[in-house]
């Protein structure tokens, strides 16, 4: 049975501290951990940058992280839903995250400029994200202040340069020998955006268990052939 085991196309795995290779970012990294566990002294902090950067998966993360440690969290995916909440959120050293800021209604910042001053009141943190960093934010002026109070961070991806020594120290947190020679195939054959890439790492560190067998160059490209069978039938 073992060795009919076949890959599934590798999920994404649930945001998380531990699979997110930080590159540039481990100061950002940093700060996002003392919030989740509770050590941050600023009530706000902002991350910024391009799609597809990975500020959605810093945001989700930390929301786990505050989760796992019992910590009452609310998160929104759209600011307009900062409507739903009043300053009372934060009676109870409370996190609240918020994505997509810069897309604010007047009415979603005054709410939001609300929400600062009860944060700092009551011990709690706001975890925003936004495509462009608070300066060029069309934003009250208070609120703009208010963002300039706390930490603002952008998130740079990695460069093409800086993955195979992101890929192979991920590896070896999860306990798994990588060998230059899989990283370089990987990088040369299989999609290139890092949640692929921690995807598929994640999946063949699985077959490998299962298997008891190393990954290597051609257990990579059997998946990488099966991903892009499968993925063509959908």
């Amino acid at each position: 049975m073992t060795e009919q085991l076949v890959f599934e196309l590798a999920p994404p795995e649930s945001p998380s501290f531990a699979n997110f290779l930080p590159g540039t970012n481990a100061e950002a990294l940093q700060a996002l951990m003392r919030i989740a566990n509770g050590t941050l002294p600023e009530a706000g902090l902002v991350l910024w940058g391009a799609q597809g950067a990975g500020k959605s998966h810093l945001l989700h993360a930390t929301i786990a992280a505050c989760v796992a440690r019992g910590r009452h969290c609310v998160a929104f995916d759209d600011a307009e839903r900062l409507l739903e909440i009043t300053p009372d959120a934060f009676a109870q050293n409370a996190f609240v995250a918020v994505d997509g800021v810069d897309r604010a209604s007047e009415a979603a910042q005054g709410r939001l400029f609300t929400l600062f001053n009860a944060a700092r009141e009551a011990g709690g943190h706001l975890l925003l994200a936004s495509r462009v960093p608070p300066a060029r934010m069309d934003v009250r002026e208070d609120l703009r202040t208010r963002l300039g109070w706390g930490l603002v961070y952008e998130i740079v991806p990695l460069t093409d340069a800086d993955k195979p020594a992101a890929l192979l120290a991920y590896a070896r947190q999860r306990g798994f020998t990588l060998s230059s020679d899989v990283v370089r195939y990987l990088l040369l054959h299989g999609r290139r955006d890092m949640a692929t890439l921690v995807a598929t790492l994640a999946a063949l560190d699985r077959h490998s268990l299962a298997t008891k067998r190393p990954v290597t160059v051609p257990m990579l490209r059997a998946w990488l052939q099966r991903d892009g069978a499968r993925t063509n039938d959908i």
